[in-house]
C-alpha cells in the first residue's frame, strides 16, 4: 500500500503543474491587455490546480494514516 503514496503525488505533480502554468499564463495575459474574461478563466485554473493539489496530498496523508493504525493494531 505505501507503494502508491509516490505514485499519487506524481499524478498530482503532473496533472496540477501544467495546468498552473497555463492558468498563470492565462491570468497574465488577460492583466496585461485589460481583457477581464481571460483574468477570470486564469484565476480559476490557478485555483483549479491548486485544489486538485492539496486533494491529492490530502489522500496521501489520510492513506499513511490508515497504514499506521493498521499496523499498530496489528502489534
Amino acid at each position: 500500500m505505501m507503494t502508491s503514496n509516490p505514485r499519487i503525488l506524481n499524478i498530482t505533480k503532473f496533472v496540477c503543474v501544467p495546468i498552473l502554468i497555463i492558468g498563470t499564463i492565462l491570468f497574465f495575459y488577460g492583466f496585461v491587455n485589460d481583457f477581464s474574461n481571460v483574468i477570470g478563466i486564469g484565476y480559476g485554473a490557478i485555483m483549479g490546480g491548486v485544489f486538485i493539489f492539496i486533494m491529492g496530498l490530502f489522500l496521501v496523508a489520510t492513506e499513511e494514516v490508515l497504514e499506521r493504525n493498521k499496523n499498530e493494531s496489528k502489534l
